[in-house]
């Protein structure tokens, strides 16, 4: 059995499983069909990267692409605390959870059009070096480039393989000013990003030219309207807009958008940034659906491999998507009631033949 084929067993395994994946389980599964030493060794192969992701997901990119399609940058972290610490699964600041998280950080790039939402590219956090903290005195790891210079990196690999769209859409840790210059000027796109309240913004050019910038929390905005300033450290405007909205827990939440685009209306801009609100649902399908954090793999390469494999298996959901008209969850809860119905159906099978041998 080929390599290929030894690898889309695994992905199939991944959607498949409830439970840990393992290349002995698999190779039971398969009754024996393929051996667990093929698996290991698919898994040791040389590491997968974003190129090979590139040339998987290409013909499903191509095929719903659309002028409306949008680029979505976001990281998040796969939780792997019982793991051995390397460069790869080390600690991670949390934004979401405010603290630490043992596990490997990624961050990707997703193509948005026609409600599906595919990874075109990712890169792996790593932390082979380390530094003190000046504060605390203990040595913690440090990564070669940061969070910022792969999201360029992303997005200028997005652009080089020419996929069709106008926006990016990121959430407030990729809003620095760097990038929103490097989009627009290198790439020729636009962004539209949120804001931290403490943000400094100039009402005017001539405010800017003098250095006279305030707060974007201190402006008096309506919701509905629409806002020409100039950020600290870029030099072109951008449409403000200001979003009220009620969390879960019954409080107000406000937050503030900022666009390279300075045409389109409050709507429109919330609108299009709204696609980026299924980034939870990526991240949690990974996680529940792909079998992402189920995987005991010991070697950076395994650990690679297995995670590009999770990336291949939610490729293979949205595909299934497309096709059957079901969610991520609906197509596993389909698996999961035919597993059961099986387990049922061979249980009642030992059953009877408890029965016939008393």
């Amino acid at each position: 059995m080929m390599k290929n084929e030894v690898q889309d067993l695994y992905i199939d395994y991944l959607i498949s499983s409830f439970g840990a994946v393992t290349a002995t389980h698999l190779s039971e599964v398969l009754d024996g069909a393929i051996s667990h030493d093929k698996v290991t060794r698919m898994l040791a192969q040389p590491a997968q990267t974003s190129k090979e992701l590139w040339l998987r997901v290409k013909p499903l990119v191509r095929a719903i692409e659309s002028d409306d399609g949008v680029l979505i940058i976001d990281d998040s972290i796969t939780e792997k605390p019982s793991t051995d610490e390397s460069p790869l699964i080390c600690w991670h600041y949390d934004h979401s959870k405010d603290r630490t998280i043992k596990g490997i950080n990624f961050i990707s790039a997703r193509y948005h059009s026609k409600e599906v939402s595919l990874p075109i590219g990712v890169h792996l956090v790593m932390k082979p070096d380390y530094q003190t903290d000046p504060k605390t005195g203990k040595r913690k790891r440090k990564a070669w480039f940061t969070k910022n210079h792969y999201c360029r990196s992303l997005l200028a690999q997005a652009v080089q393989n020419r996929w069709c769209f106008r926006y990016v859409l990121m959430d407030i840790w990729f809003a620095s000013a760097e990038n929103l210059m490097f989009i627009r000027h290198e790439l020729n796109k636009h962004s539209i990003v949120p804001l931290k309240a403490n943000r400094k913004v100039a009402l005017n050019l001539e405010d800017k030219k003098q250095g006279q910038y305030v707060r974007v929390d201190t402006l008096s905005m309506e919701e509905n309207q629409v806002r020409e300033i100039w950020l600290e450290g870029v030099d072109f405007p951008l449409a403000l807009v200001k979003q009220v909205f009620t969390n879960d827990d019954g409080s107000t939440g406000i937050l503030y958008l900022i666009s390279s685009d300075t045409n389109p209306s409050y709507k429109c801009l919330t609108t299009i940034y709204k696609k980026r609100w299924n980034v939870e649902c990526y991240h949690q399908s990974l996680k529940q659906n792909a079998a992402l954090e189920k995987s005991p793999t010991q070697t950076r390469t395994t650990q690679t491999n297995h995670f590009f494999a999770s990336l291949y298996a939610y490729i293979k959901l949205e595909s299934l998507k497309m096709a059957t008209k079901r969610n991520h969850f609906a197509l596993k809860n389909k698996l999961y009631i035919k597993a059961m119905q099986q387990a049922l159906a061979e249980l009642q099978k030992l059953q009877n033949l408890k029965e016939c041998v008393t």
